[in-house]
């Protein structure tokens, strides 16, 4: 050694010389170490009778020694660890007050964390969960998001309520380094309590009962970091009624809450301000103050995630000249965001990577498909399509991510992932099929929703030729439960769609979109036009005649609810023109009724009809009931708006009789509701035509179909105006104008 190698057994005098060298005081060694003040000043005045391995491995970290100098020091350490003789019981309490030295209160607290700031709601529930009798409170949380930063501001914090020590143990649970063994930590906390090396017991039990002996009665604080699992910890606990346990697991540890009663304490991602004030603590106020805006930015594209945003911190404060804009630019490139929230040895991934290696292969395998997903949420079907595997299957491996915090059940049955951990998912191989997986669920999902929501309707489509049919397809009971789906999932289906777009899916494209046609006719002024644009788009591409067509139709009917007539008309002919090409019969009926629709906005209700009765002629041919049904529907429409009251109610009367289950309530039915109640009433049969009117309103109200609701009412109001009906209006009006 530079310093010169004092004579064997030496230690304490090389230590202090080493020290001295690197120019450090006993403060500033212990505290990078990990030790205290008053256990290294008994190592360097030779009182020790030689430190724990793993201490003089800190301890050379720290004196940034070299390899064979540290291994030097090693050498000297164990010479002054004497030999014990086997102690295989616990200490009776009289041998264990022999056995104890007088000591002050032992700190084996790493230092306060630099920077902390805010988790107020955090820090007061970890106060809420330290009452009681021999508390345990668990704090959990992902990778990265502050939990040891969090308890050790805590633990520092409530020095007085802990008179008689506060011990601290990293059981390295996510570490790349090893885990200690129960019986080196339990050995630590002896020998911080006061026990001589020669009388700590051999046996894990043993020196358990010693340590929860000696915890009895004090008021001591014991803080587990990096927990693995619930084994790991339960030998450590005190169990003395005044002692308070802290546990930080990246694992939920739900064995942890049955057995020892632990009281958890999530702690998740910083919200936006928080996260604009940790990189102030790191760059200086002025710095941030002075692009607010790019500050948030960055706050966002780490997600909130306190590692994240220190190391984003940590790069901006090394170039002082650099915009916080220019980060923000940066990290919102997705190709390079993990990559740039690399700093030395600390980084997102390498947190990511260590969570993941405790996990099983298939959970493994499960997680990295999931990067595949072009959505905000999957559920248990839409993962066992990425990993080609069953939803129960894929529901048991969802669970135990969730259990790691990789992935978090936002409501029953449906898991989302934090933006940086989708990302580093995404690093991983899945194979060159799971966005096809995916997608193929979707449009079979899609498929069965249409088939309940509008029973009696045709296939939309013939399936893609290379269609990967997914291992089990979600059921719906009926229009509700389909209806709710769509809602659910109407996000996800339209980032489905650009992810198809952007890998050049085209048929599996449009084919999503027009799985989507339910929802549009629910919904129908939520702003369709784009996607389904985009739909058509994709289906000329694939030179798609049969899609082109019915694409159109749909498109056409949406741009006459914009009032952009006109426009509609071009797409509907087009529509009508391709379908009558190919020969399909029901697509141009379709075509017929829209277009009958487009020429009613322009006031030719005659034409219009005519229309319609061609549509009726065609479905019949067909043999299609459901089509025949909508164009008689849309026939009755356009009767009562040309006020041929006889022909409207009429061919209203004769759409309802081909309704298989008339009690069934479903939008065709409630429009035909109201024609009949209008007509009746331009017959002069107000009793009646009344009566018809409120149950269409009614109908509409039950399913949630605001639009009829509104219409209905308005209906209603002109001959029957009541403070009831004006109420029921402006409630359903209500929630249709918030809606659009």
């Amino acid at each position: 050694m530079g310093t010169g190698t004092p004579a064997d057994g030496d230690f304490g005098a090389l230590l202090q010389r080493l020290r001295k060298s690197a120019g450090l005081t006993q403060e500033e060694l212990a505290q990078s170490a990990g030790v205290s003040v008053r256990a290294l000043s008994y190592m360097e005045r030779g009182r020790s009778r030689g430190p724990q391995r793993r201490t003089v491995q800190a301890l050379a970290t720290a004196l940034r020694l070299s390899p064979q100098d540290a291994r030097e020091l090693e050498r000297l350490a164990s010479l002054g660890r004497p030999r014990r003789p086997p102690t295989t019981q616990a200490l009776p309490p009289a041998a264990v007050r022999d056995a104890v030295a007088p000591t002050s209160a032992p700190d084996l607290l790493p230092r306060a964390p630099r920077g902390f700031h805010g988790r107020a709601a955090e820090l007061a529930a970890v106060s809420r969960a330290a009452v009681g009798e021999a508390p345990v409170c668990l704090v959990v949380g992902p990778a990265g998001v502050g939990k040891t930063a969090l308890v050790l501001h805590w633990a520092h914090h409530s020095r007085a309520a802990f008179p008689d020590g506060r011990l601290h143990a990293d059981l390295r649970g996510f570490g790349d380094q090893g885990e200690p063994s129960s019986m080196e930590v339990l050995r630590e906390f002896l020998l911080a309590l006061g026990v001589a090396h020669g009388r700590i017991p051999e046996s894990v039990n043993s020196a358990a009962a010693l340590f929860r002996s000696l915890a009895a009665d004090r008021r001591l604080l014991v803080v587990l970091d990096n927990v693995r699992d619930s084994e790991q910890v339960r030998v450590l606990l005190p169990g003395g009624s005044r002692c308070v346990t802290v546990v930080t697991s990246r694992h939920r540890l739900p064995g942890l809450i049955v057995t020892d009663t632990a009281r958890p304490v999530a702690v998740d991602v910083l919200g936006p301000a928080d996260g604009t004030m940790l990189l102030a603590q790191v760059l200086g106020a002025e710095r941030v103050r002075a692009e607010p805006a790019a500050a948030r930015r960055l706050a966002e594209l780490c997600g909130g995630l306190p590692l994240a945003l220190r190391v984003a911190a940590a790069r901006l404060a090394q170039r002082p000249t650099w915009p916080l804009s220019a980060m923000a630019a940066e990290l919102s490139d997705e190709t390079r965001r993990l990559s740039l929230l690399d700093v030395e040895d600390t980084s997102v991934r390498a947190a990511l990577r260590v969570t993941l290696h405790q996990l099983p292969e298939p959970v493994v395998r499960l997680f990295a498909h999931l990067g595949r997903h072009p959505g905000t949420h999957v559920d248990r079907y839409a993962a066992a399509a990425l990993a080609d595997t069953d939803p129960a299957a894929a529901e048991t491996g969802l669970e135990r991510l969730a259990v790691a915090h990789l992935v978090t059940e936002t409501m029953p049955g449906r898991w989302s992932m934090h933006d940086l951990v989708r990302l580093y998912a995404r690093s991983l191989d899945a194979g060159p099929d799971a966005l096809k997986r995916v997608l193929d669920h979707y449009i079979a999902t899609g498929l069965a929703a249409v088939a309940a929501a509008e029973p009696g309707n045709e296939e939309c489509f013939p399936l893609p030729k290379d269609y990967l049919p997914p291992t089990a397809v979600r059921t719906f009971g009926d229009r509700s439960a389909a209806v709710a789906w769509y809602a659910a999932e109407r996000d996800d289906l339209t980032l489905a769609v650009a992810a198809a777009r952007a890998a050049a899916l085209h048929g599996r494209t449009w084919r999503l979109v027009m799985t989507l046609w339910p929802l549009i006719v629910w919904r129908v002024r939520d702003g369709w036009v784009p996607l389904l644009e985009t739909a058509l788009e994709a289906a000329r591409t694939d030179a798609d005649r049969h899609g082109e067509s019915r694409v159109l139709n749909v498109l056409g009917w949406i741009l006459i609810e914009e009032k952009r007539v006109p426009q509609a008309l071009t797409h509907l002919e087009a529509a009508r023109a391709l379908a009558s090409r190919t020969g399909d019969t029901v697509a141009e009926a379709n075509a017929l009724i829209v277009l009958a629709m487009a020429q009613a906005a322009l006031g030719s209700l005659v034409e219009a009809a005519q229309g319609c009765e061609r549509a009726v002629e065609l479905a019949r041919q067909a043999g299609d009931r459901t089509i025949e049904k909508l164009a008689l529907q849309h026939l009755a429409r356009h009767w009562a708006d040309a006020a041929k009251w006889h022909q409207a109610l009429d061919t209203a009367t004769q759409a309802l009789a081909l309704h298989d289950r008339p009690d069934t309530t479903d939008i065709p039915r409630t429009l035909l509701l109201m024609v009949r109640g209008e007509a009746l009433l331009g017959l002069g049969d107000e009793t009646e035509g009344i009566r018809q009117l409120d149950a269409a309103a009614r109908e509409a109200e039950s399913s949630g179909y605001d639009d009829g609701a509104v219409r209905a009412l308005g209906a209603l109001l002109r001959v029957a105006a009541d403070a009831g009906l004006q109420a029921r209006y402006d409630a359903a009006l209500a929630r249709l104008t918030t809606r659009t």
